[in-house]
C-alpha cells in the first residue's frame, strides 16, 4: 500500500516539499510583536523547504476575527496550495479572548472545507504573554514553524490525491 502527501517528500525523506507550490499567509496585527515571530519561523521553515519569496504571499488584518475572511479570499482565488493564518490571543479580564479564538478557529475551519484547499490555524489561545511567548521561539518552539510544516504536508497531500483522480 503506497501513502499519500507528507509520507514521502520529492527527496525520498519524510519532509515533503514546498518547492513549485503557493502559500497564503495572513496574519493578525493584534499582538502583532508575538504574531511576527510566528511568521518569521513560517516563511523561513517555508523557504527551508523549498518554496521561493515570490511563491509565498503575506497579508495583515487587523485581528484574529479577520483571519477567516482574508483566508477565504486567498483560498477562493486558486492561485494557493495552502493558507496559513497567525494570530496571538491572550486572556484579559474577561472570556473575550474564548469567543475570539473560537470564532477564528471555527472560520478557518470552515474555509477549508468550504473551499477544499488547506487552512492552517496558527491561532494562539493563550492565559498570559507567558505563554505566547514559550510557543513563539520560546521553551515550546515555534507554532509558526510547526504550521509551515502542515502547510507543506498539506499541500502536497491535496496534491497527490488531485493526481490520483
Amino acid at each position: 500500500m503506497r501513502g499519500q502527501g507528507g509520507t514521502k517528500g520529492e527527496s525520498g525523506t519524510n519532509e515533503a516539499s514546498a518547492s513549485g507550490r503557493r502559500f497564503a499567509v495572513v496574519a493578525a496585527r493584534w499582538n502583532e510583536g508575538l504574531v511576527k515571530r510566528l511568521v518569521d519561523a513560517a516563511l523561513e521553515t517555508l523557504r527551508l523547504r523549498g518554496a521561493r519569496d515570490a511563491d509565498v504571499e503575506l497579508t495583515w488584518v487587523p485581528g484574529s476575527l479577520e483571519l477567516p475572511v482574508a483566508a477565504s479570499w486567498a483560498a477562493g482565488s486558486g492561485r494557493f496550495d495552502a493558507v496559513l493564518a497567525f494570530g496571538v490571543v491572550i486572556r484579559g479580564e474577561t472570556e473575550h479572548f474564548r469567543l475570539v479564538a473560537e470564532g477564528a478557529a471555527q472560520g478557518l475551519q470552515r474555509v477549508a472545507l468550504d473551499t477544499s484547499v488547506p487552512v492552517l490555524n496558527g491561532v494562539l489561545a493563550v492565559y498570559d504573554a507567558a505563554q505566547a511567548e514559550a510557543r513563539a521561539g520560546g521553551t515550546h518552539g515555534n507554532t509558526g514553524a510547526q504550521v509551515a510544516l502542515a502547510a507543506v504536508s498539506m499541500a502536497a497531500l491535496r496534491a497527490a490525491t488531485r493526481a490520483a483522480k
